[in-house]
């Protein structure tokens, strides 16, 4: 296909997700299957344009006075792939499988594109409904921080220290990735994202197939690592899913202690099992709840770390899943807080005196954050906040201390300030 053509599949792509209101993954996958002509490459540019629009929807919208998929097209490869308007032009020639001809009015809008006077939630393209929540946090950076959102996100990898010795041996055994060392965390290699959207195979290198590397974001590996398991420590990740930071606990603690991974929809465990074989694990007991039974009751009070990887709106994933922020409700951000309310609590249940939970989401919002701490230590006030310094030097990881916003119960991680997903991340400590 051509670029002309993978244009008008992409404003294609978009017509049916803004026709029928369906994820973005699953318009394009119909798309190929109904246009099987078309290659891997090709679908992947497809996808690349049509993940990009959704990022600048609000802004491309603005800038040409209009919201059509046409419009978010255009709008996106002036603001977000930077194309003058004659190479924009140049593509939409009305030729075969092309768009049709820029109309007089679409090219003086492409040559004056500008966010001067957008309000923040185009310029940041953001639902405006959320705007005074990210106002709360992000004050007179909220534009910025959340431009950095529509960012595409890299492909990090966290090295195995149960399979490897260092990071710079896996970094050394995989040059043909083109990886880098993560800035923050001790344990990451991190690959750009690519133009056309087509990243690495990684999963099919020898080094991922032993063990040595995972898939995981920047912010999850810190996530993990300001939890500051140790080995021999009793431990539950009570919102395990596929077992992600459960990998990561383990390599921590070294093999030693125990750690119980469970999680409340007993089909987001199912990966689970054949990724602590993979990675070499040893000390991780998977609990999986049957007939809604608690899988973990038996451990109430006995337990030094709860790391709760909280259900959330997933906010700080934008980078990575553009098109869940138009289909964000307030509706949803309450079923998310009820949610949180419900495992702050069964996570309390199981800390022993002198215990943690350690509370993660992928969220900016402050309602699923601080507010959600709050409302935990007032029902449960034997619970303190630790604080941001010691939170970090327990981690040793003081030295992330100038990327972090402290709020009020913990710290934020953002695209803007620490090149990572919009991960939050609290400890509280049972008196």
């Amino acid at each position: 296909m051509t670029p002309a053509a993978r244009i008008s599949a992409a404003i294609e792509v978009l017509g049916d997700i803004e026709a029928r209101r369906r994820p973005a993954a699953d318009a394009l996958k119909d798309w190929g299957l109904s246009h099987r002509f078309a290659g891997s490459k090709d679908r992947a540019a497809i996808g690349s344009l049509v993940y990009d629009a959704l990022r600048r929807k609000a802004s491309a919208a603005w800038v040409m006075g209009e919201a059509t998929p046409r419009a978010a097209i255009l709008g996106m490869l002036r603001l977000q792939r930077g194309m003058n308007p004659e190479a924009i032009a140049a593509l939409c020639s009305g030729e075969r499988f092309a768009p049709e001809p820029l109309s007089d009015t679409e090219r003086q809008k492409l040559e004056a594109a500008g966010l001067d006077g957008a309000p923040a939630h185009v310029a940041g393209d953001f639902p405006e409904w959320i705007g005074p929540s990210l106002q709360r946090l992000f004050g007179d950076d909220l534009v910025a921080e959340m431009q950095a959102l529509t960012t595409r996100a890299p492909l990090d990898l966290r090295v195995n220290t149960l399979k490897v010795a260092s990071r710079e041996e896996a970094h050394d055994a995989l040059p043909h990735l083109g990886a880098v060392e993560t800035p923050l965390s001790p344990l990451g290699l991190r690959i750009a994202p690519s133009e056309d959207g087509r990243g690495p195979a990684v999963q099919s290198e020898p080094e991922f197939i032993k063990g040595w590397i995972e898939i995981q974001d920047e912010g999850s590996q810190l996530a993990a690592l300001l939890s500051a398991v140790k080995p021999g420590e009793q431990v539950v990740d009570l919102c395990a899913g596929g077992g992600g930071k459960t990998l990561a606990l383990a390599a921590m603690m070294e093999n030693h202690g125990q750690i119980y991974a469970t999680d409340g929809d007993a089909r987001r465990l199912a990966p689970i099992h054949d990724r602590l074989t993979r990675a070499g694990v040893r000390n991780v007991q998977v609990r999986t709840p049957r007939g809604g039974a608690d899988a973990v009751s038996d451990l109430n009070g006995r337990i030094d770390c709860v790391l709760v990887d909280a259900p959330c709106t997933g906010v700080g994933t934008w980078r990575r899943n553009p098109d869940a922020k138009w289909r964000l409700r307030p509706g949803s951000l309450e079923v998310r807080r009820k949610e949180q309310a419900t495992v702050l609590d069964r996570a309390a249940a199981l800390v022993k005196p002198g215990g943690r939970i350690v509370y993660i989401t992928c969220s900016v919002l402050p309602e699923e954050n601080d507010a959600a701490l709050d409302g935990l230590l007032q029902r449960d006030p034997g619970f303190a906040v630790v604080k941001t310094n010691e939170l970090l030097a327990a981690a040793g990881l003081s030295n992330l201390r100038p990327f972090v916003r402290v709020t009020k119960n913990g710290l934020q991680l953002t695209p803007k300030m620490t090149g990572t997903d919009g991960f939050f991340v609290a400890s509280i400590k049972r008196r």
